[in-house]
């Protein structure tokens, strides 16, 4: 009995400590069998007429109908679809409660009346054995909410043992404290269904919250907590079933980080994860529940956005475009990217995610071919120019295992000295597919796909390797990629190709554009000063054509000025080349650089260039790109005339 009693004391404490979904539950199965409610409710009224009638007792009768009442109500309240979420738990506990005392109450008080107020024993038999039976139903019927079951128990039992011993006749007191041993056990009884119940409950809850907590997790992204491709891809469906119904349009956002190899390249992977993560909260903090924020993969993301027109995309557009400009803090760095974005717009481009998914990466295509940090809509004139370049994307991945790259070498020769000084290289590409495909076309591409460093590190060493094998006194030209010039790897390929092809440092001159040293200068000035300590000689390659400051040219280690083709050209006819050619050629001779005028394709151009003291030239005029076997012949003197004629 003691034990019974701290049972029933850890109730009361047990049962606050349960979750409120798990409180819905065990309330939810109360009106599991709505069944044996029914039919429970229908079989005591029945009962309770009949004794009422056969007893001819107004106060039965009262009470039978009341049992009656008590019961349809009950049996509507059952019938009823009830809500399952939590918050409505207690209410629906509440009434379950009121309906199920009240009945139990009547129940017991009815066959007190029925043993007080009638003398048949078929009456009273009849009408304790409906309480008693009522009362061993409910015990396991509602266990899931023993409080309930519990009142219900002694309600309908109790009545009847005190309305046993009124009259003190032995048979009925052993009767009546029958019943009281029966409430006990009938009490141990619910109290061990209940645990039984509320355990089962407890692991079917943990194991679905378990599921739930791995079906989230594996449609999340690790590092940036945003929904997966998995998870975009489900949204975004669901998203399309309901545009029609939802009166506005869906525009599709597809992000790519602009140079995020770069950053991983120069400050190490720790930091593009900082970066990745940074973005993702962004945008996440940007975009209400009505959108879907995604990482696809790598430095890709999509946004999902209810719209109402164009206007408004490219709104939230430039929202973005901002979002991601804003530097990232990383370990004493300042993290700097931008975005591109390509956009299209459901249902007018497309009412498949699949087709949207083509159009919105077409448009990411023009907005990386465009500069990056820019934001193209989809247009259907994008399809034939984009395709072409998705293709030679493809074809490049390969492209050096194939051997499909070569090189060729224009001479550079020296105005003073009518000898060649030195050869630039230049990187041809025939594919299997599309035959001969211009350098301007493929070398952006190789930058944007990541390529470009293995492709120019191919190029650095067999140019080395070639170049071993000419006079001492001629020098290789190779261009820089800026991705090339930012990688903090680069004096290491250097150093390696030199070492491996046995060429002397002082004979490899690597050129870059100025428009490299206008997006980092720090960077680039630490580039090139290590460059020089290897004793690699630097040349700044198509000046004029950038944002030219004087500036740059004291502060750059370049030995060498590369005239842009552009001022060349106008040579013959242009006052203002003139003077400008002049210029960059007494310039370049004050501060110690020696002058290339690059694109002479004319004698006139030549004569001028000789009578600016220009150091050398090179062009068509003189000797167009060659195989490295003609080079060799010319330094040989071979085919010297041939090659200047």
């Amino acid at each position: 009995m003691a034990r019974l009693i701290a049972r029933l004391r850890e109730l009361r404490h047990s049962d606050h400590r349960i979750t409120a979904q798990v409180r819905a539950v065990l309330v939810e199965s109360l009106y599991a069998s709505t069944q044996s409610l029914v039919i429970g409710a229908l079989t005591s009224t029945t009962i309770a007429a009949v004794v009422a009638w056969a007893a001819r007792d107004a106060w039965l009768a009262s009470g039978a109908a009341a049992i009656g009442l008590v019961g349809a109500l009950r049996i509507v309240d059952a019938m009823r679809v009830h809500p399952a979420d939590a918050a409505a738990a207690a209410r629906q506990e509440f009434g379950y409660r009121a309906g199920a005392l009240a009945y139990s109450g009547l129940l017991g008080l009815f066959g007190f009346m029925a043993l007080t107020r009638s003398g048949d024993g078929v009456i009273q038999l009849l009408a304790v054995t409906t309480a008693i039976g009522y009362a061993a139903g409910i015990a396991g019927r509602n266990a899931g909410r023993p409080r309930i079951a519990l009142a219900q128990l002694c309600l309908a039992s109790l009545p009847l043992s005190a309305g046993l011993t009124i009259g003190f006749e032995p048979l009925k007191l052993v009767l009546a404290v029958v019943i009281v041993l029966f409430v006990i056990a009938m009490i141990d009884i619910t109290l061990q269904t209940y645990s039984a119940l509320l355990k089962a409950t407890l692991v079917s809850h943990e194991n679905a919250a378990l599921a739930a907590h791995h079906a989230a997790h594996a449609r999340r992204d690790d590092l940036t907590g945003v929904a997966n491709r998995t998870a975009f891809r489900e949204q975004f469906e669901e998203r399309l079933r309901m545009l029609p119904h939802s009166g506005r349009k869906l525009a599709l956002y597809w992000l790519d980080l602009d140079r995020f190899k770069e950053i991983n390249d120069t400050f190490g992977h720790l930091a593009g994860n900082a970066l990745l993560a940074a973005v993702a909260g962004r945008l996440r903090a940007h975009f209400d529940h009505d959108s879907v924020v995604a990482r696809l993969g790598g430095d890709e993301f999509a946004i999902l956005c209810p719209v109402g027109d164009r206007q408004e995309a490219a709104t939230i557009g430039a929202a973005i475009l901002a979002l991601v400009r804003r530097p990232v803090a990383h370990d004493g760095h300042s993290l700097r990217s931008s975005v591109s974005i390509g956009v299209a717009i459901a249902p007018e481009n497309g009412r498949e995610a699949d087709t949207l998914l083509k159009n919105a990466d077409l448009a990411l295509y023009r907005a990386k071919e465009s500069g990056r940090g820019q934001l193209y809509f989809y247009e259907p004139v994008m399809d034939e120019k984009i395709e072409r370049r998705r293709q030679l994307d493809y074809e490049l991945h390969g492209a050096l295992d194939r051997g499909e790259f070569h090189l060729l070498y224009q001479p550079i020769f020296d105005l003073g000295a009518a000898r060649v000084l030195s050869c630039e290289v230049l990187l041809r590409w025939t594919n299997r597919h599309h035959g001969a495909v211009s350098p301007a076309e493929f070398i952006p591409i190789a930058e944007d796909n990541g390529l470009i460093d293995a492709i120019g590190h191919w190029v650095l060493y067999q140019a080395c390797d070639v170049a071993r094998a000419w006079p001492a006194d001629v020098s290789i030209a190779v261009n820089l990629s800026p991705i090339q010039l930012r990688s903090t790897h680069l004096p290491a390929v250097v150093l390696a190709a030199l070492n491996a092809s046995g060429l002397p440092p002082e004979r490899l001159n690597l050129e870059v554009t100025e428009t490299v040293l206008l997006e980092d200068v720090e960077a680039s000035l630490a580039a090139l000063e290590a460059l020089n300590r290897l004793r690699v000689r630097t040349t700044l390659d198509d000046f004029g054509t950038g944002y030219s400051s004087l500036s740059y040219l004291t502060r750059f280690p370049f030995q060498t000025l590369k005239i842009d083709r552009s001022f060349v050209t106008d040579l013959a006819r242009s006052p203002a080349s003139i003077a400008i050619v002049q210029t960059v050629v007494d310039l370049g001779a004050q501060l110690g650089m020696r002058t290339i005028a690059e694109g002479v394709e004319t004698q006139a151009q030549l004569d001028q260039l000789r009578r600016t003291r220009c150091d050398a030239v090179q062009g068509y005029l003189l000797a167009r790109p060659m195989p490295a076997a003609m080079v060799s012949a010319m330094l040989a003197g071979d085919t010297g005339e041939e090659a200047t004629g």
